[in-house]
């Protein structure tokens, strides 16, 4: 590989050691963001109905780590990316960066979202159709005044780094791949300014499963060797307990549930994880499942229920839950979980034990698995690995 560029400034030339290693990298709070709508009718009174995606979200990302997040469709989990990345911006909330305030004279926004890369689902809509593989690479590099000789350089590095090679692909159009090479594109772009943190979005869930291993691998060899800490949004249950260290849990614009990856997965507290860990298939004929875990749409984000906005849904539900806020509390060391359930005032016996998870035992996917037995691809696939 040629030789690596800097693009820090001088005054933060070992970024990494701002803070401290204990202090978190990402600490997001009070974040909101509502959507309004438009008024129904002639009346132009009244409040203005707005879609409620993020409502008061607050957790921290540690350093190195990866940050597993799940929920149902419309919970706010894309949306709390963006507001994360400041491609959308929140009505409230503060996040603060190794800490320094974004967006303040210590981290100005340009410098923040140099730190901060996001990979997309969709691979082919991310990327320009008019510009080359190289260019699209070596495009972020160019705007912060890396030379473009540089930039192309260290371009080709990365192409190389994420299994693509530089003298094949380099010129080629986004059409001109498949969905497991644009994504690798895509992954290659994110690194391309030295991020300390990417957010991955959905960033495999369009992918074959035997495509889908060799990137999860992809990432966690480079995450290892960069050093990047990532923040892991997907519904795949099975790839979030292989890939992630900690576990956030949301539903309906709130945070419900975080803790240590075995401990969500093994001891879920709040009754929405159980119901999510329910749902996921198993290829074990003891633990087919005969009901639907959880019944029910998500209640409307535009007038979300009063108190626990789980308790419409929740086969564990008292009176009280409709009346007040759960507070959120951690049953255990690092493992938060905002239920009434648990809080000791509440007078309520703790949900009972939870059944054994259907991941249980090896965290890794099959697929997995079977990639990192084999070394590149599944037995199964002989002519793919020639490719």
């Amino acid at each position: 590989m040629s030789q690596m560029f800097s693009i820090v400034p001088a005054a933060l030339a070992d970024p990494r050691d701002l803070g401290g290693p204990r202090q978190p990298l990402l600490r997001v709070q009070h974040l909101q963001k509502h959507f309004p709508l438009k008024r129904k009718g002639l009346a132009p009174w009244g409040p203005r109905p707005a879609v409620r995606a993020v409502d008061d979200v607050s957790f921290d990302i540690k350093k190195g780590e990866t940050l597993g997040v799940v929920g149902e469709s419309g919970c706010g989990k894309s949306t709390t990316a963006r507001l994360l990345m400041q491609l959308t911006r929140q009505d409230r909330g503060e996040l603060v960066f190794d800490g320094q305030t974004v967006g303040s004279r210590a981290l100005p926004l340009r410098e923040f979202r140099r730190q901060t890369q996001m990979v997309f689902q969709d691979s082919y809509s991310s990327l320009n159709p008019r510009m080359t593989i190289e260019d699209s690479v070596a495009f972020g590099p160019t705007v912060h005044g890396v030379p473009q000789r540089a930039a192309l350089a260290r371009a080709h590095d990365l192409l190389a780094r994420v299994g693509l090679d530089p003298a094949r692909f380099a010129g080629r159009y986004p059409h001109e791949l498949s969905g497991g090479q644009r994504q690798r594109v895509n992954i290659a772009r994110a690194l391309a300014l030295e991020p300390r943190l990417v957010i991955l979005d959905e960033a495999v869930s369009a992918l074959d499963k035997s495509v889908e291993a060799q990137v999860l691998n992809l990432l966690e060899d480079l995450k290892r060797d960069f050093g990047l800490t990532y923040l892991f949004i997907s519904h795949d249950l099975h790839v979030v307990r292989y890939v992630s260290d900690r576990v956030l849990v949301m539903y309906l614009g709130q945070v419900v549930e975080v803790g240590p990856s075995e401990q969500v997965f093994d001891a879920p507290r709040h009754p929405y994880t159980r119901a999510l860990l329910q749902s996921m298939p198993s290829a074990d004929p003891l633990q087919r499942t005969t009901e639907a875990p959880l019944s029910g749409d998500p209640p409307n984000p535009i007038d979300p229920p009063t108190g626990c906005r789980f308790h419409t849904r929740c086969a564990f539900a008292q009176p009280v839950c409709a009346q007040r806020m759960p507070a959120f509390v951690e049953p255990a060391p690092g493992h938060g979980v905002a239920c009434l359930r648990w809080e000791p005032e509440s007078g309520y016996e703790p949900l009972p034990d939870f059944p054994p998870c259907p991941a249980a035992g090896d965290r890794r996917p099959t697929a997995v698995r079977a990639v990192h037995a084999a070394g590149e691809l599944p037995d199964i696939f002989p002519e793919a690995q020639r490719g």
